[in-house]
């Protein structure tokens, strides 16, 4: 029997030695199983993807793409951040012929009903876009298609992005593209890759030369998440223009003849309970395990209020933070997540994900929050009080007031993520809602600054309705109720588009300002820069640093008033309005009272006093120069310009601060409110009076020769606003009033006999003369540095509206 054992043995290890070894393109490859199955060959560095047989109408799969940077560019200004992309795509593969054809459907016009010649008929009258398409290897099994020069291009249009922001023209360098096939990774429900792409360029622009690391050459990794479509079941929301949540709007073009084919969707997590009460799958945002302490901790703890808005809205177990594991990637469709992001300078912070863009619902949360904001913060408390707190654990230790803040950030771009938009009138009913925009809120006590209540702790009332109207079981009915609830509450909405623009009208939607009466606030505002500058000096750095930087933190304290003013000028032509929808008993537009804009009017142009724009000499003489970096594109961005260097230009300065106020005042829109306004309603602030009280104070004496310099400043700064307000406005009405307080001005100048206003008025004569061929003769002034605590534009950008 042993010698049989043997023999057989012998004879079976005889044949398996003649059996030749898998033949074809699949030999030697490594299968990863998952929604569909990957074959990687690292020696070719090729993906393969065998998908399953094509249906009659040659779709093969029809799923959820989506690409985003696994790593970035590095430059707040370009953009290009780690974890940026896009909010996926209806893909499907379609086979034609011999050919796999990647095809992006067109999910922005489409017909909801069921006739197939209906909606074959919108499909047909619509663009859809052809990505790629790849030869079918092999249709035993499946369909195997080579997957490689589709992951491999430029998805996300990179190259013209780069053009598009003049940092060059730059070619895909396909010999340094390649799969990264250390990770490729293969799940039930998605497919992860990540791709090593090179853009190149001989003459790159300032932003690429000085983040890339040969300055020549961008190597991103750009990742892909091939996402199996959700399973049935979840119950499209529609949008409310009143509750304010961000929307997924597309045209159904088979509407009923009397309903509107736009149709807006609000964007959501799907939260279901079992039998037991229990939900099913709770939301879970992951923070990065990259964020260092104490900022981890903080963004977790802020993150983490979002749960009593889940709570209020009947799901108790429904959201929590987490850190994210270490082996997790962190653009894996499966975890919702809040990125901790690098860039040379500061800048935005931001909240989207991925979303279906055939219902709304969302499938992946994405946060990308900048590294350099929170020390910004730090340094504006610092500029405000200086560093004798710094690191001593106490309330007012800038440290923890920037920490403060770093909480409230992470809980505002998580409610993006949720579906939540801005609501800018937050902050006028205490701090109603994390998705404001919050200025420190610093008030003046017994002549000393207060810090303690610098940020709120906690998502707001506001937030709590919200999350309640977009998550909880309810009906239309009781969705309406709970809306009309808020109403009688005092839960104002302002939208990013009323809240942000400078020129907007409605008195409660401002960002970065702080109380119910904005005019109030200025004033408060005022005292604290007022004290801040007077007691500033070394102690406003550590111990240690270069003086030279203290040039860095008088930029946020000499403009502490930028934002309040922006808010106070709103009430100038202003106009209350709201959301409503025909009726819901909201009341209609009103303007505001006359009196009430004569004294935001008034309280806004003490802003340009010279007396407020001077700084004392024991200040000037320690804004000292620093040594110019060439390590990043434009080392001074955060400085006022020194066009009097080494010394510090005072006059520069003020300058660049009286334009911004002249810029809220003189803005087009605006201008024209005050003349519609003063039509309806002979009482109300006209244009010619704004003007008139504009130019009585600027005229104000002065009290010292010292301040003679500055006044001469903001007269030629009129000057100049007017004049461009005149180039840049349409209307003859308005036009003709502008250009007649231009007049006046230049007779006022002619009978003051002063060099300057020979000077001046030889301007306004020079523009006057090129008016008809539009010469133009307006000198701008220096730029306004970037904003407290964010920003690269004067009043801001946003990231998911039209006023860029």
């Amino acid at each position: 029997m042993r010698f049989v054992v043997i023999a057989i043995t012998c004879l079976l290890l005889s044949a398996c030695s003649q059996i030749t070894p898998p033949q074809g393109p699949l030999a030697g490859l490594d299968k990863r199983s998952g929604y569909f199955d990957v074959y990687v060959d690292e020696d070719k560095n090729t993906v393969l993807a065998l998908l399953p047989e094509a249906d009659e109408d040659g779709v093969s799969l029809r799923m959820i793409h989506t690409a985003r940077l696994t790593a970035g560019l590095g430059s707040n200004p370009v953009g290009l951040d780690r974890g940026w992309g896009n909010g996926g795509q209806i893909l499907v593969f379609r086979k034609i012929g011999d050919q796999m054809v990647l095809e992006i459907e067109n999910m922005t016009y489409r017909a909801s009903a069921e006739g197939p010649l209906e909606s074959r008929a919108v499909r047909e009258s619509f663009a859809r876009s052809f990505l790629a398409s790849t030869k079918i290897m092999s249709n035993d099994g499946g369909h195997l298609v080579d997957l490689t020069a589709f992951l491999t291009s430029d998805i996300l249009n990179l190259v013209q992005y780069l053009d598009d922001r003049e940092q060059g023209r730059f070619k895909l360098a396909s010999d340094r593209t390649l799969i990264d096939t250390k990770n490729v990774f293969a799940f039930p429900d998605n497919i992860e890759i990540d791709v090593f792409l090179t853009l190149s360029s001989s003459d790159p622009g300032p932003e690429v030369s000085t983040t890339a690391a040969n300055g020549r050459d961008v190597t991103l990794i750009q990742h892909h998440s091939f996402v199996r479509l959700p399973e049935e079941g979840y119950t499209p929301l529609g949008s409310d223009p009143r509750v304010g949540v961000i929307e997924r709007i597309h045209y159904d073009y088979s509407a009923d003849l009397s309903a509107p084919i736009e149709t807006r969707l609000a964007r959501r997590y799907r939260l279901e309970k079992n039998d037991a009460g229990e939900t099913i799958k709770p939301i879970v945002f992951y923070i990065d395990s990259g964020a260092p302490e104490p900022i981890r901790s903080a963004l977790v703890e802020g993150g983490q209020w979002w749960a009593d808005a889940f709570e209020a809205a009947g799901f108790p177990d429904g959201y929590r933070v987490e850190v994210l594991p270490e082996d997790a990637h962190p653009l894996d469709v499966r975890y919702n997540v809040v990125q901790w992001v690098h860039r040379q300078t500061r800048g935005w912070s931001y909240g989207g994900g991925v979303s279906d863009p055939r219902t709304g619902e969302m499938l992946k949360g994405h946060v990308n929050l900048g590294s350099l904001r929170v020390r910004q913060d730090r340094m504006i408390f610092e500029g405000l009080s200086g560093t004798a707190k710094t690191d001593t654990g106490d309330l007012d230790d800038p440290v923890q007031l920037a920490l403060q803040r770093i909480r409230q950030l992470s809980a505002h771009e998580i409610g993006h993520s949720l579906g939540f938009a801005h609501n800018f009138a937050a902050s006028t009913y205490g701090k109603g809602s994390v998705m404001d925009y919050p200025a420190p809120d610093i008030r003046m006590i017994n002549g000393e600054l207060d810090f303690s209540n610098v940020y709120g702790v906690g998502i707001g009332e506001w937030d709590k309705f919200a999350a309640t109207w977009l998550y909880a079981d309810l009906s239309e009915d009781e969705r309406t109720e709970l809306l009309r609830t808020s109403q009688s509450e005092g839960l104002v909405f302002v939208a990013d588009r009323d809240g942000r623009r400078l020129g907007s009208a409605h008195p409660l939607g401002n960002i970065w300002d702080n109380g119910k009466d904005p005019v109030a606030a200025l004033e408060e505002a005022m005292d604290v820069r007022k004290l801040a500058l007077e007691t500033f000096g070394r102690d406003r750095i550590l111990e240690g640093q270069p003086i030279s930087d203290l040039n860095k933190v008088i930029v946020p304290i000499y403009l502490f008033h930028r934002y309040q003013t922006a808010a106070a000028a709103k009430i100038i032509g202003g106009m209350d309005f709201n959301y409503g929808l025909n009726g819901d008993g909201q009341p209609a537009a009103s303007i505001l009272p006359a009196d009430r804009q004569r004294r935001s009017l008034s309280v806004v142009l003490t802003t340009i006093e010279p007396d407020a724009l001077d700084l004392p000499d024991e200040v000037l003489n320690l804004l000292t120069p620093n040594i110019r970096s060439y390590v990043a594109a434009d080392s001074g961005r955060e400085l006022f310009k020194k066009t009097a260097y080494p010394a510090f230009d005072t006059i520069s300065a003020a300058d660049t601060a009286v334009d911004l106020t002249f810029d809220a005042l003189l803005h087009p829109q605006r201008l024209a409110r005050l003349v519609e306004f003063h039509r309806r309603d002979p009482s109300q602030l006209s244009l010619e009076e704004m003007l008139s009280t504009i130019q009585t104070k600027v005229f104000e004496p002065v009290r010292s020769e010292r301040l003679r310099a500055i006044s001469n400043t903001v007269q030629t700064r009129y000057a100049y606003a007017l004049m461009d307000a005149i180039q840049t406005e349409g209307s003859g009405a308005i036009t003709s009033k502008l250009t007649a307080a231009l007049d006046d001005l230049s007779s006022r100048l002619a009978r003051l006999r002063t060099e300057h206003a020979r000077w001046l008025s030889a301007e306004i004569d020079a523009f006057q003369q090129g008016a008809s061929s539009r010469a133009m003769t307006v000198k701008p002034a220096n730029p306004l540095p970037p904003g407290g605590p964010i920003g690269m534009g004067v009043y801001e950008t946003c990231w998911h509206c039209e006023d860029n």
